[in-house]
């Protein structure tokens, strides 16, 4: 086989093309809407009864109703409005299904959408890495479906970046950014990319483990 031929066919394996990446996007924002839309539903209930014991509460640690009290749950307000993080995950998560599905049917966006797309998603990660260090340190309190919303928008981002590159070509090959460019497909190619992903979710567990661990199986 030409090892060249082989070099410029790498883009052509299943796990590159566009219904394969599409997919886990969609599976995953499709999670992060109906997990945004269970918090809304818990927001509601605790605006009309705010002593209200939430069905996700376990435990003194693994406790919605902790987490939906605190102010990190309703950090905006804007002319004396209230803006929940679930109602931003709402209006978030609908825009990354819609592009997922657009994806699915190959879908060349501009360059300019999809790089706008991947800011996008990690600003979504990064906002649910804050609230999860709010409730690891903050809080001492952990919601089940925020980590679920936090491992979603996670596994989305990955393959929001993995659209990007491989599907989308952005950052442009050649352009000002080459050197990244080929950083990102030295990491593709030989599917690199899989191990950085595995490494990042067993952190992210071992790192809640590692703080609330002991406590959260507790009874």
């Amino acid at each position: 086989m030409n090892p060249r031929a082989t070099r410029n066919n790498w883009r052509e394996s299943w796990r590159h093309q566009p219904t394969a990446v599409y997919l886990v996007m969609l599976v995953m924002s499709l999670v992060a809407l109906v997990v945004s839309f269970c918090l809304s539903s818990d927001t509601l209930k605790m605006a009309a009864k705010p002593d209200i014991a939430l069905s996700c509460d376990i435990n003194a640690v693994v406790s919605c109703s902790d987490v939906a009290a605190s102010w990190q749950a309703d950090p905006i307000h804007l002319f004396g409005m209230h803006f929940p993080n679930s109602f931003f995950g709402i209006c978030f998560e609908a825009v990354f299904v819609t592009i997922a599905v657009l994806g699915l049917t190959r879908t060349r966006f501009p360059r300019w959408f999809s790089l706008a797309t991947w800011w996008g998603g990690l600003a979504a990660l990064l906002y649910s890495y804050w609230l999860l260090s709010q409730e690891l340190f903050v809080i001492n309190a952990l919601c089940p479906w925020c980590l679920t919303l936090m491992f979603s928008t996670t596994i989305q981002f990955m393959a929001i970046t993995h659209a990007t590159v491989v599907i989308q070509d952005a950052p442009r090959a050649g352009g000002r950014f080459a050197g990244l460019r080929r950083y990102l497909d030295d990491c593709y190619r030989p599917n690199l990319d899989l191990l950085g992903d595995v490494l990042w979710i067993l952190v992210l567990c071992a790192v809640i483990l590692l703080r609330d661990g002991g406590r959260i199986f507790a009874r």
